[in-house]
């Protein structure tokens, strides 16, 4: 946004750019591995491309990252929202100024763009002893309420239907009022005519008071991604998680009482140091338990500069491997019963762009709970961007998604 604002225009798919941003990741080995090989396949399509990189990998490995080859600028990430205005000065960019004018329309919407994802928050307080992010991010900082919402403003005026709220600790926002996260839900939903809302992933352990009575706003999407890690509390304390599974278990079931179809996910890594067989099963027990719409599945691989890539027992890459397999099969189960259980009824879906797979001509969106559903073609569908009426009559023969149809053709 920062670049458009400055007179910079988009790139279609097959136009070469003049300059690119990469923002690299660097939770998992995996994540840092998959970031590097980007970094050098967008260099081999643009040679003659500006190449920016910033992220947490940015600031993990600032030195490494420049030597690579086409890195034209490395902007760690505590310096990210000063990118644009790093960027110009070092590698001397023809920007305008900050508030020129460059035109009304508004280039998010013009793509399709009909979800928009606002950071509201960023770094981590909290010290799990897997993760880098406290490393990467720093302290915690949050956004102004008001400036927050006044985004949210524009964005619903410039088209965009939905708004997802994010953060590295989006449970831990407080602006400098005292605000935390139920205030500024309660200020979105009431300051803002944005169609729907989302909150992005969130820690368990920080649901604020009254949260579950904010979803009596039927504009608050009824979704929410809990991380667990795991489901063994032994475990557990070893990545000094603040969640024990019984615990967990009760917040669930509350959450369910009072959200009507509240669809769960989360995160588990699988192979902690330490991780026996007997704890190994703990999770899986706990998992199909809690019965999940989707589980984010992750490999442990050490990190350096955390407690945890010390810690002993590292288990073997075949006993991952196995796990990780087990994991994903319950997974693909909890995902059908998911499924299954929307079967017959009417639902108002978001309309995305055209799905990865399925029929020729299909439309595509997302239920409120966030399952994904392709619907059959008709010639008078909604626009993307707009809300459908979608009756589900079953689940695709590829198991990934709803199928469903218009029971309204437009809206």
């Amino acid at each position: 946004m920062g670049f458009r604002a400055r007179g910079f225009v988009l790139a279609g798919d097959d136009e070469p750019a003049d300059l690119i941003v990469v923002n690299t990741c660097a939770v998992t080995a995996e994540a840092t591995r998959k970031s590097r090989q980007w970094l050098r396949r967008v260099h081999r399509a643009n040679p003659l491309a500006r190449l920016v990189v910033s992220g947490c990998l940015a600031s993990l490995e600032a030195a490494d990252l420049a030597r690579e080859s086409g890195v034209d600028l490395v902007v760690e990430n505590r310096d990210k929202d000063r990118l644009v205005e790093i960027a110009a000065a070092a590698l001397e960019l023809p920007i305008m100024p900050e508030l020129a004018i460059v035109g009304s329309a508004n280039p998010l919407f013009a793509r399709g763009r009909q979800r928009a994802f606002v950071k509201v928050q960023d770094g981590c307080r909290h010290a799990c002893t897997f993760c880098v992010t406290t490393l990467a991010r720093g302290s915690e900082r949050s956004r102004p309420l008001p400036e927050i919402v006044e985004a949210i403003r524009r964005l619903a005026a410039s088209g965009v239907r939905e708004a997802l709220l994010t953060g590295v600790h989006l449970g831990g926002y407080s602006d400098a009022t005292g605000a935390d996260l139920g205030a500024l839900v309660r200020a979105v939903l009431r300051e803002t005519d944005i169609p729907r809302v989302r909150l992005g992933s969130l820690e368990p352990w920080d649901l604020p008071p009254g949260f579950w009575g904010l979803f009596a706003d039927p504009r608050l999407m009824p979704h929410l991604h809990l991380p667990m890690q795991s489901g063994s509390d032994a475990v557990l304390r070893r990545m000094a998680r603040r969640c024990k599974s019984a615990e967990f278990a009760r917040l669930a079931e509350q959450g369910r009482a009072a959200v009507p179809g509240l669809n769960l996910t989360t995160d588990i890594i699988v192979g902690f140091p330490g991780e026996t067989a007997p704890e190994w099963q703990e999770t899986l027990a706990f998992v199909a338990a809690m019965g999940f719409g989707q589980v984010h599945c992750f490999s442990y691989s050490p990190r350096a500069g955390t407690r945890a890539a010390s810690l002993p027992g590292q288990v073997d890459a075949d006993t991952k491997r196995r796990r990780v397999l087990e994991l994903q099969a319950l997974a693909q189960r909890l995902q059908q019963q998911a499924f299954a259980a929307q079967v017959g009824r009417q639902t108002a879906v978001l309309r995305e762009g055209q799905p990865r797979a399925g029929q020729p001509g299909d439309l595509f969106g997302y239920t409120p709970n966030y399952l994904p559903v392709r619907i059959d073609a008709h010639p008078a569908a909604a626009p993307v961007g707009a809300v459908m009426e979608v009756r589900i009559r079953g689940i695709d023969p590829d198991g990934a998604a709803l199928r469903g149809y218009l029971s309204e053709p437009a809206g």
